[in-house]
Parts: structure tokens; sequence; C-alpha cells
């Protein structure tokens, strides 16, 4: 048993799409760059860091992998054994779009347009009201969350695994819950290098931007269920008050993969830049196994898990 998993923003870095440049799956880019008026091959082979950094691009770029990933491994001999097992999918904060194309409620381009209203509405929030992220390492989600309410400003933002807790808010926000979470134990406080506060009120000015572009978009019935940001909980529907409501919310990624976890699945793929949430796989569900598709040799090694799984 199976699920998709897809990174959001963090995971880019520049050139990430060069391993994919000559592979057939890169005419995704061209369609998507025509949905949205963007150059995503620029994005993905010629941006540099401060440039992806930025929020309207961050989205777009990780959005644009995480797809053409998809799209390899959809053509690729696996699929189908894949397929046929697969439980959920499932996206954390940003991958949540992708994880929707996954199970067929919005199609790529439909996404995309939704992935760039998302990008610049937040991209104006982080300017209007700017803030910061850092993961606090060491303690539990109770620990962290006191540790915020020793300071003004900020929240925990996402719950990625046990002992990975992200924070965000204002700069001097973060700064003084950081310091008090050392005081309570924890082993490190990492800075984060992105552009924004995300999953806090302080997002809340790109709501309605966002909402407008939900209203307008159509989601088809999934072929699987997608397990979403919000309520960690896997949904058929309602996927537009779900995407509006995890602008502002915790991502309770943690609890998702429990509750993939609990539907059976025994292999997590990871689908886009990096590795980070097999990471996190590896802390929250250590007993279940992990593949990673960034780049087009990932493809053999996962056909030999399967084949691996099968034989098993």
């Amino acid at each position: 048993m199976f699920a998709l998993l897809f990174p959001g923003q963090g995971s880019q870095r520049p050139g990430m799409g060069e391993a994919w440049h000559d592979h057939p799956s890169w005419h995704l880019v061209t369609t998507l760059s025509e949905a949205v008026g963007r150059d995503l091959a620029w994005l993905l082979l010629g941006a540099s860091a401060e440039e992806l950094q930025a929020t309207r691009n961050a989205q777009l770029a990780s959005y644009t992998l995480g797809l053409v990933a998809l799209d390899a491994l959809r053509t690729s001999g696996s699929w189908p054994g894949l397929q046929a097992g697969l439980v959920a999918t499932a996206g954390h904060s940003l991958g949540e779009y992708c994880a929707l194309v996954a199970a067929g409620a919005l199609t790529p381009a439909e996404g995309a347009q939704l992935v760039l209203a998302r990008g610049e509405a937040m991209q104006a929030a982080s300017e209007l009201h700017p803030g910061t992220m850092a993961a606090v390492l060491g303690p539990e989600l109770g620990q962290v969350a006191k540790a915020c309410q020793q300071a003004e400003g900020v929240w925990v933002a996402n719950d990625n695994a046990p002992g990975q807790v992200v924070i965000a808010g204002r700069h001097d926000g973060v700064e003084r819950a950081g310091a008090a979470a050392l005081e309570l134990g924890a082993k490190r406080v990492v800075p984060l290098k992105v552009g924004g506060a995300f999953h806090t009120p302080l997002m809340r000015s790109a709501q309605g931007p966002l909402d407008a572009a939900l209203a307008g978009a159509s989601f088809s019935a999934p072929r699987f269920p997608v397990v979403a940001n919000v309520d960690a909980q896997a949904h058929r529907d309602g996927f537009g008050p779900l995407l509006s409501a995890q602008l502002c919310s915790q991502v309770r990624w943690r609890e998702s993969l429990l509750t993939l976890a609990a539907m059976g699945t025994r292999l997590f793929v990871e689908l886009g830049p990096g590795t980070e949430l097999s990471g996190m796989v590896k802390r929250t569900v250590p007993q279940a196994l992990r593949a990673n598709i960034a780049k087009p040799d990932d493809l053999g090694t996962l056909a030999k898990q399967l084949s691996g799984l099968e034989a098993g």
C-alpha cells in the first residue's frame, strides 16, 4: 500500500530542474508556463537562491517540479502496480496543490493558476507584515507552543514530526520564542530562509485574493483521497474551503503521516526536490519504507523497491 507525498516551499534550490531538462516529462514546464504566463524553465534552471526565496517564484518552481516528477512516475513501468495499491496523496503546505492534481481533483494547469494567485497574495502579505520562520528541534509540540506563548506575535506554523516543530511570526517574536524554547530544553533553533511568516495570522491579508481564485476553481471528484493539512483527515471533496483555511492555519503534517499509516501505507513516495518529507516519515512512522523521485534516476531505484515489496 502506497502514498504519494509532495514537498512545499523551502524545498526549492537553484538548478533543481537540470536533471529533468532532457526528460520527456519536461513538456509540462512549457504547458504550465503558458498557463500562468511565467517562464518556469528559467525558475528551474537559471534562478538564483535569492530569486527562488521570493514566494511568488518558490511556489511555482516547487509545484512545477513536483508535477514533472509525477508525470515521469505515471509514464514509468512502476506506475500500474503503484496505482493499484495507492492509498492517498498528501502535500506539505504548497505541496497539497500537487497532491490534488495527483488525485485527479485538479488539472496541472488549474493547479498552477491557483498556485500563481496564492504565491502573489502571500508575497504581498509578507511585504505588508514582514516575518520569518524557525525550526525548533528536540521538544514536542506542547513545549514549543508554551515557548510561543512567552513571546508576542509568534505561532506554531508546522508540526512536522516528533521533535521537529516550526514556529513563525514577526522577527522579534520568533527570536524570543526560540530563546524560550532553548530554555525549555530545545536542542537547536534553526532560522529558515523563507519569505514570510506562513501559516499564521500575518497571512490574513492574502485570504481575499486566494479565496477569489478558489471561488473560480472547478474541483473534480478525486480518484484517491487527499489528506489535508488543516485537519490531517482524508477528503474526497470540500477542497476549496480546506485550501482557504490552510493559508493561516497550522500544518498538521505529523498527524497527516500517522493518518496515512493508519490507512495502510507501507511505502511513502516523495516527489519533487529534496528529501525533507522522507526524513519526517522516518521520524514519525519509522517502520515505513521511503522513496524519493527527485531526479530521473530515482525511478529505477523505486522499481527495485517495489519488486522487493512484491517478493516479500
